[in-house]
């Protein structure tokens, strides 16, 4: 008999697994929800400088995400692990470009979470005028990221993913209704040229800068990337991502910038987007609509959607922080301390306290145009070396397979290099030196961040004895606090398969052990399921033959659990019209601490409403029954199964 296999020890959560289906539409939802939510908080910051060249700083801002997100596919589909630029910076040079990288978006992200946790109660007082109050604004992005964080701890899911595809398509559809309705109610081509008044509204400079700003929204790109080891796409998908984000993003970029020059026209040399409504532009754009109560209904509109997109932004940016401080304490970029991981949840729970904490006093001073300029500085740079590092690696592993390549390549000393992603790293380098020339407060505190970063990264690598260029890495248990986990009552659903065995012997080893420490042993209580079909009441009567096999898969049950030393079996049966629903409702009656449960093959039986249909394969890594015990169980589930070749099931651990 083959022993069950387990992923660590009990009470550990792998780490979350999206199937391949929802793959790419999980990394359109991460990069769409960030990169869309940009438009709340860096429409104001970039209309102020651009002024009446707004809609050219997006239109270059997204012909830049193009490129951009081209690099990072391509980079990903070489190496699908966390940590983004900072991975591919990793096997194109070495590790301390790796570090360089790495620190730098690090920077970003903290960042864009407190802009967008600043803004939250500014688009929230469309309902509620006290919101932007100073005090109460200050609560407000508190209690936001508090939540973010908590959500974090907790682990991702790919309901948690459907959840900002939602969120991320309703923000898109609410944007094209304002552009469509601000250019039919508002559009004036006189009055869009005669904003411009080149060098002087906007000056060469600030125009230069404003563009840099809208590139640098683009970190959404970055998130996504991180989850890279948690999602693999299709290649199919993966292809389409390119086209249909991209051309969203630019209708939602041209589009509102046109609006709102149109809706809060340039006067004098500047816009009230800059001032008063710099925290919450598109609030401002929408209160000009008429008639009153269109632009009423918009305000309320857009108030709750800015709010949730916006908490989306901030998740995102927890999700890419959470997981990058994972990869650099995995390679020993930083102290492993910082990336420990949560022993239920399996999850960088100290990292995600830290950036919480970090955000909430970036949020108490908040001045965004400001932030907005160290923002730049990080994006920009890592940016340039994700570009690079893209390019590198085309000499560096060119017959690496690549599930997806840049298009458009050429020649060069025997290697094809990616001409978008050469074009991507010019600009990348003339965005990051405009920001170091034009912004002070970029020059100074980001120069700073930089040089005490890669200083501690040198200093850590000596004291522990490692090179500085190579790379060392930490397995992932290293990083796992240890759960004392103790076990009073163990519920095993049994079925009368072969693989009954191996369950109940799981469940007896960890009530054998846990005698053995002195906690005089728990109780396994074995459960048999009979589904009545919903054509017969549930207390008709039972076929004999299945009263049988019940009995016999029970008594079977108890012999092979009371082979182990100082272990009770119990007993018992339970009708039901779902085996799932009467595992879970047994477990909660009886109060156990765990279940042992065998995870079935996963269903291939394509998605749809009827048989069939278009959905793809379904989107599960097990099947039905082990789904819906994960999903509802109120204690720890430990599945096992025999080793891949046999049933071809896999093993999980969950709590």
């Amino acid at each position: 008999m083959t022993g069950p296999r387990r992923f660590g020890p009990p009470g550990l959560r792998p780490g979350p697994r999206i199937g391949q289906a929802l793959g790419a539409r999980a990394l359109f939802a991460i990069g769409l929800s960030a990169v869309g939510s940009s438009i709340y908080f860096a429409l104001g910051v970039v209309a102020g400088d651009a002024l009446g060249l707004t809609p050219v700083a997006f239109v270059i801002a997204g012909a830049f995400f193009v490129v951009t997100m081209m690099s990072y596919i391509e980079g990903n589909s070489l190496h699908p692990e966390r940590g983004g630029a900072s991975t591919f910076a990793r096997y194109a040079f070495n590790e301390l470009w790796s570090f360089v990288a790495g620190w730098a978006i690090l920077l970003d992200y903290l960042i864009v979470m407190a802009i967008a946790a600043f803004a939250i109660p500014h688009y929230l007082a469309g309902f509620a005028g006290f919101a932007d109050d100073p005090v109460w604004e200050v609560a407000i992005a508190a209690l936001a990221v508090v939540a973010v964080a908590v959500t974090n701890i907790r682990g991702l899911s790919a309901e948690r993913l459907r959840i900002v595809l939602r969120v991320g398509i309703a923000n898109i559809v609410l944007l094209v209704l304002v552009v469509v309705l601000g250019l039919a109610l508002m559009f004036d081509a006189d009055l869009l040229r005669d904003s411009i008044d080149l060098g002087t509204a906007p000056r060469w400079g600030d125009f230069v800068f404003a563009t840099v700003i809208a590139m640098a929204a683009l970190t959404g790109i970055e998130a996504a990337s991180g989850l890279a080891a948690e999602i693999r796409p299709r290649p199919a998908a993966l292809r389409r991502i390119v086209p249909i984000a991209s051309a969203v993003l630019l209708v939602i970029f041209l589009g509102m910038s046109v609006v709102a020059l149109v809706s809060v026209p340039v006067i004098g040399g500047s816009t009230e987007l800059a001032g008063l409504a710099v925290e919450a532009p598109v609030l401002e754009i929408v209160s000009r609509y008429e008639p009153e109560w269109l632009g009423e209904g918009l305000r309320h509109l857009v108030a709750a959607t800015a709010a949730v997109v916006l908490l989306q932004a901030l998740n995102t940016g927890m999700l890419g922080l959470s997981r990058l401080v994972y990869s650099l304490a995995t390679n020993r970029q930083v102290p492993s301390a910082v990336g420990k991981l949560h022993a239920k949840r399996s999850t960088p729970y100290v990292a995600i306290v830290l950036a919480s904490i970090v955000t909430i006093a970036l949020v108490v001073p908040a001045d965004i145009d400001f932030l907005a300029g160290i923002f730049a500085f990080g994006s920009t740079l890592t940016f340039l070396l994700a570009h690079v590092s893209v390019i590198r690696m085309r000499f560096r592993e060119p017959d690496l397979r690549r599930v997806y390549r840049v298009p458009v390549s050429v020649r060069f000393r025997g290697a094809s290099v990616p001409i978008p992603s050469v074009l991507g790293a010019l600009a990348a380098a003339a965005a990051f030196v405009s920001v170091i020339v034009l912004h002070d407060g970029a020059r100074i505190l980001g120069g700073l961040w930089m040089v005490a970063g890669v200083a501690l990264y040198v200093v850590y690598r000596r004291t522990q004895g490692e090179p500085v260029f190579e790379r060392c890495f930490v397995p992932a248990e290293a990083l796992r606090d240890r759960l004392s986990v103790e076990y009073g009552t163990i519920l095993v659903p049994v079925f009368g398969h072969p693989l009954d065995d191996d369950i109940v012997g799981t469940a007896g080893r960890l009530a054998a052990e846990e005698r053995e420490a002195g906690e005089g042993g728990p109780v396994i209580e074995a459960l048999f399921v009979l589904e009545m079909p919903m054509s017969l009441p549930l207390d008709a009567r039972v076929p004999d033959e299945r009263i049988a096999a019940a009995r016999r898969a029970l008594a079977r049950a108890k012999e092979v659990g009371e082979e182990y030393e100082g272990v009770e079996v119990a007993t018992a049966t339970q009708r039901s019209r779902s085996a799932g629903a009467a595992i879970v409702e047994e477990a909660r009656r009886r109060g156990v601490e765990a279940i042992v449960l065998a995870a079935e093959e996963p269903t291939r039986v394509r998605g749809g409403a009827l048989l069939g249909g278009l959905g793809g394969p379904r989107d599960r890594f097990v099947g039905e029954l082990t789904r819906y015990v994960l999903e509802k169980a109120p204690c720890r589930v430990i599945l096992t199964a025999p080793p891949a070749g046999e049933n071809g099931v896999r093993d999980a651990v969950a709590p």
